[in-house]
C-alpha cells in the first residue's frame, strides 16, 4: 500500500470510533487524520484515549458541510486517501428534519469529493476514497425476495436513505466523470460498543437496565440483517487496501433477525421480563426487510463475517454493562 496519510471523517461516531480504536491504532506506519464536527452522536471521548496514546493519530474539529474549512484542511494534510464515515444516520430524525441529512450526507460528501479531486489530479495519482454507505439505499425486501446485491436498483424509502443514495450517486458520478478512484461500501445494521443510545440495541439495553418499557415499532416482525461493527470495519479496510475503483461492495452479517427477537434476546441476557416490551405505532415508511448478499466481497476481498449474532450481542451487552455511563 502506498497510502501513508489517510483522512478519516466522522470517527468520533459509532462505526468510525471503532475503526480508530482497532484498525487505525494497529497501523502506526500510517498517519490517520480524523475530522469530525462533534455533533450530538459524535463524542471525542469515544477516541480520546487512543488519540492521546498514539502519535500517528491526529484530530481536527471540522464540519464536512463547511466547504472552505474542508478545502483548507485537505490542503494542509495533503492526504493519500480518505475513508468517509461521517453522516447523519438516524431514520427517525430524518423524518422529523430531512434538511440536515441532505446538507451533511449529500453536500458534505460533495465537499469531500471536491477537495479530494484537487489533490488527486495535482499530486496524488494513487489516491483512494472509500465512501461508507448503507443497505437502506436499496429499499425494502419481502420475506421471499433474494438478498440485496451490488446490482440491486436503488430505491430509498426514507429521507435518510434518500440522502445516502444521493451521496452514493455523487460518488459514482465522480468516478465516471473524472475517473476519481472512489469505492462505495454498503452494509447491513451495525451493532457493538459505542453506539449512540438512540439506536435499537443500545436503546433496548438502556431501557431494560432502568426497568423502563422497551418500545417496539408495529408488531416487531420487521427483519434486519445484523453485522458486528468490527467485521464491518475489517471490510472497509479491505476495500481501501484492495478494492477496485468505481466498484460497490456489500457487507452483511449473515444474521437476519426480527426486531422483536433481537429485543427478546437482550432481555434474556439481562434477565429482564418480556413484559417490558411495549408495541408502539409503526415508523412512517418502515422498510420490511433487509438482507445482504456479500459474495462479491468474499470472492474479491477474501472477506466474510467472523462474529455470529449470538457472540456479538453478548459482547455488546457486556460492554454496555461495563460502561453504564455511556447510556446516561
Amino acid at each position: 500500500m502506498t497510502s501513508k496519510n489517510i483522512i478519516l471523517t466522522g470517527c468520533a461516531g459509532f462505526i468510525g470510533s471503532n475503526f480508530v480504536n482497532t484498525i487505525a491504532k494497529a497501523n502506526p506506519e500510517i498517519n490517520f487524520s480524523i475530522i469530525d464536527a462533534l455533533t450530538y452522536a459524535g463524542r471525542f471521548e469515544n477516541i480520546e484515549q487512543t488519540v492521546k496514546e498514539h502519535e500517528h493519530l491526529d484530530f481536527y474539529k471540522v464540519d464536512i458541510r463547511d466547504s472552505e474549512k474542508i478545502e483548507t484542511t485537505f490542503q494542509k494534510i495533503q492526504p493519500d486517501g480518505v475513508i468517509h464515515f461521517a453522516a447523519e444516520s438516524h431514520v427517525d430524525r430524518s423524518i422529523e428534519n430531512p434538511n440536515i441529512f441532505v446538507e451533511t450526507n449529500i453536500l458534505g460528501t460533495l465537499n469531500l469529493l471536491n477537495a479530494s479531486l484537487k489533490i488527486f489530479e495535482k499530486s496524488k495519482p494513487e489516491f483512494r476514497f472509500v465512501h461508507v454507505s448503507t443497505d437502506e439505499v436499496y429499499g425494502s425486501l419481502s420475506e421471499t425476495d433474494p438478498a440485496f446485491t451490488e446490482k440491486t436498483p436503488l430505491a430509498p424509502n426514507s429521507p435518510y436513505s434518500a440522502s445516502k443514495t444521493g451521496s452514493d450517486l455523487m460518488a459514482r458520478a465522480y468516478f465516471e466523470t473524472y475517473k476519481f478512484p472512489v469505492m462505495t461500501t454498503r452494509c447491513s445494521n451495525n451493532y457493538g460498543p459505542l453506539q449512540f443510545p438512540e439506536k435499537l440495541i443500545p436503546l433496548m439495553i438502556s431501557n431494560a437496565l432502568k426497568d423502563k418499557n422497551l418500545p417496539v415499532y408495529g408488531d416487531g416482525k420487521n427483519i434486519r440483517d445484523w453485522i458486528f461493527v468490527d467485521d464491518h470495519n475489517r471490510g472497509i479496510w479491505e476495500v481501501f487496501l484492495k478494492g477496485k475503483a468505481g466498484e460497490v461492495y456489500n457487507f452483511g452479517g449473515d444474521s437476519e433477525k426480527r426486531n422483536l427477537d433481537v429485543v427478546k434476546t437482550i432481555l434474556k441476557i439481562l434477565d429482564k421480563p418480556e413484559s417490558l416490551i411495549e408495541f408502539v405505532e409503526d415508523r412512517k415508511g418502515h422498510d420490511w426487510r433487509y438482507a445482504i448478499d456479500f459474495s462479491k466481497a468474499e470472492k474479491e476481498l477474501g472477506w466474510k463475517p467472523s462474529v455470529t449474532f449470538e457472540e456479538g450481542i453478548q459482547k455488546t451487552v457486556d460492554w454496555y454493562l461495563e460502561n453504564k455511563d455511556f447510556l446516561a
